[in-house]
């Protein structure tokens, strides 16, 4: 367990503040590791100087026997061995004895009511901790009124201004220590923040080379085998049936089988590299099955009668719903979302509408929104286009519209 430390909480928690909360690590800033040294310090010089005096006689020499005992039960706690609540109430418990036992002795004695007001004020509760300080700065009072000249205004405006700073100085580090920890989870989450950025692009430069493969292996390897298919086809069927021609006619045969098993071949290396969630189930389907995985807060619908599409296609509406879905369930606050698919002639449309807090979509153009950016490069990429409708407090409506040539017709 570390030191006792007045800026370990606010005042008036009543665990150990010197405990940090589970499973998270404590922001020691600097200027509080400095706090710290310096009121721990600040301890064992007042008590020094009061030791100095007592062995130079100013006192009875009895009173060095608990000024002795308080410097060694203040680094005893300090250094942790005192353990939870219990040994910290014994901790403060025999420091105060010890205190008012060589206070009773030698007034010099209460300047340490300075540093125990610190540790009143961070380790116990608001409603044990005020009281003490009000018993302790009465002791002093009393203490000093009992010496010579009796009581003055002197001696009592002083214990009393030093009770005020210790109290307002340790609210006063209760704060900078919730700024520094407030500070610290706003750095945890960027850095957390950063880490899913760059997991979410490492994902999209893997799929766009996954998609580019199946585009090249589409448009070059299958379309080539399926021409070469078609011309040993025609080629077998043009050959005369005279005498002598049946190797020839054999060849071409072979030739034909050959291109269309590397044909077959090439769809399913095609079918392979596309999204998982497009692998066993239609387009309307995986966006089903993705709506679905939100509860209660997503609904899905179809207008027209669906068609098949593109993998390029599929795969881009269907990153564009996932990335709608996302933005929805984790930033607009959203009661419910409703995601249409639509066919129409030529086109194909995804509308998502969400009715959460909404934000303004010119001050997110202006600060390179990167979800919004990268929806619009897939869409344009494709020769459709997107269109994000929001307002603070008004929802948000994401409209995509793809043209679609030559539906239905694949390699």
């Amino acid at each position: 367990m570390n030191a006792p430390d007045p800026t370990a909480a606010p005042p008036g928690r009543d665990s150990d503040p010197t405990a940090a909360p589970p499973g998270h690590v404590p922001d020691d800033t600097r200027a509080l590791r400095l706090t710290r040294v310096a009121l721990h310090g600040m301890f064992f010089v007042l008590l020094a100087i009061a030791l100095g005096r007592a062995f130079g006689g100013a006192a009875d020499r009895w009173v060095l026997l608990p000024g002795l005992l308080l410097a060694a039960v203040y680094p005893a706690g300090a250094l942790g061995l005192r353990r939870g609540r219990g040994g910290t109430a014994v901790w403060l418990a025999t420091l105060t004895l010890l205190w008012a036992a060589a206070l009773a002795g030698d007034p010099d004695f209460g300047y340490l009511a300075f540093p125990l007001f610190f540790l009143y004020l961070h380790l116990m509760p608001v409603r044990w901790s005020l009281p003490c300080v009000a018993v302790v700065t009465a002791a002093v009072v009393v203490t000093q009124a009992a010496g010579p000249g009796g009581l003055t205004a002197a001696k009592v405006i002083g214990p009393l201004a030093g009770a005020a700073v210790a109290v307002l100085t340790a609210y006063g580090y209760a704060a900078l220590y919730r700024e520094s920890r407030a500070r610290q989870r706003l750095i945890d989450d960027l850095v957390a923040t950063r880490d899913e950025l760059a997991a979410a692009q490492r994902e999209a430069g893997r799929l766009a080379e996954r998609q580019r493969l199946a585009r090249e292996i589409h448009d070059t390897l299958a379309q080539g085998l399926s021409s070469i298919v078609l011309l040993a086809r025609a080629a077998d069927s043009a050959l005369p049936t005279a005498d002598g021609t049946g190797t020839a006619r054999e060849h071409i045969r072979e030739a034909g089988r050959t291109a269309a098993d590397n044909l077959a071949e090439a769809r399913r290396f095609v079918h392979a590299l596309t999204p998982p969630a497009l692998q066993d189930a239609p387009l309307p389907e995986a966006l089903r099955r993705v709506t679905g995985g939100y509860g209660r807060l997503a609904t899905f619908r179809i207008d027209g009668e669906p068609f098949p599409l593109p993998v390029e296609a599929e795969v881009a509406l269907l990153r564009l719903t996932q990335e709608s879905l996302a933005n929805a369930a984790r930033h607009a606050a959203a009661g419910q979302v409703a995601v249409t698919l639509g066919f129409l002639d030529g086109q194909v449309t995804l509308d998502v509408y969400d009715d959460g807090v909404g934000f303004d979509p010119a001050a997110v153009r202006a600060g390179g929104g990167f979800g919004l950016h990268g929806m619009r490069e897939r869409i344009a990429g494709l020769g459709g286009t997107l269109t994000v409708e929001s307002a603070p407090g008004e929802g948000t409506a994401v409209a995509a519209s793809l043209p679609v040539r030559d539906a239905g017709v694949t390699a």
